[in-house]
């Protein structure tokens, strides 16, 4: 699921007519980058939510074909349901076995196809990056693979994860942020973690969008 519902405030003028990931990284769409990668790890099937000029974003993907994939939209009207009500919405159409969640308006190298989880009981495994500046006390710890909620030395969840349905049991339809729940495992010791040292972008503002832009141009791709 590549969560692409959000209003995109921060963003703002650009997101005023402009759904944020659609925004052009190099040319491209951010979201795009997501769908060439998820493609290029072996997806088949992914599920993008809608909201702020959804139909914008319907319109460019289409049916994914273009991506070599199989797109479906869960549709969560003008006034989007957050990072929570978005995925709960969508379970029926998630299926009944763990899937990938990607924030839509993230850029990074993360390797979709290798995140998995075990076999501990888990509910589900996110991805920590390093701190970056504009979020310097972190959000969580991890002790070996084992999500903390701690003080110290913590990172900055990256907005990719693998879930599972149970992840989001006792939840009801509407909207609701995804940190209560993330908090609910990790007190249940049932939330992995694991730290990605590579490329990661919060692509948040029109700032941090145009270092982005700056560089992968410098790059070439």
């Amino acid at each position: 699921m590549v969560l692409a519902a959000g209003r995109g405030e921060r963003m703002r003028p650009i997101t005023d007519t402009l759904p944020k990931p659609l925004v052009p990284v190099a040319g491209k769409p951010l979201i795009g980058y997501h769908l060439e990668r998820l493609a290029a790890a072996g997806f088949r099937e992914v599920v993008v939510n809608l909201s702020w000029l959804g139909e914008q974003i319907r319109a460019a993907l289409d049916d994914g074909r273009a991506y070599g994939l199989s797109i479906s939209y869960s549709d969560e009207g003008p006034a989007p349901l957050e990072t929570g009500g978005g995925i709960f919405k969508a379970l029926p159409v998630l299926g009944p076995g763990p899937f990938l969640v990607v924030n839509g308006d993230t850029w990074s190298d993360i390797d979709y196809g290798r995140l998995a989880l075990d076999d501990s009981g888990a509910n589900g495994r996110i991805v920590l990056v390093p701190n970056p500046t504009h979020n310097l006390r972190g959000d969580f710890g991890v002790e070996g693979d084992v999500v903390v909620d701690r003080e110290v030395d913590r990172f900055t969840y990256s907005g990719v994860g693998v879930y599972t349905p149970e992840f989001f049991v006792g939840c009801s339809p509407g909207k609701f942020p995804m940190l209560p729940l993330l908090k609910r495992a990790i007190a249940a010791r049932l939330l992995r973690g694991e730290i990605h040292h590579g490329e990661w972008c919060d692509v948040g503002t029109p700032e941090r969008l145009a270092a982005l832009d700056a560089e992968v141009r410098a790059r070439g791709h």
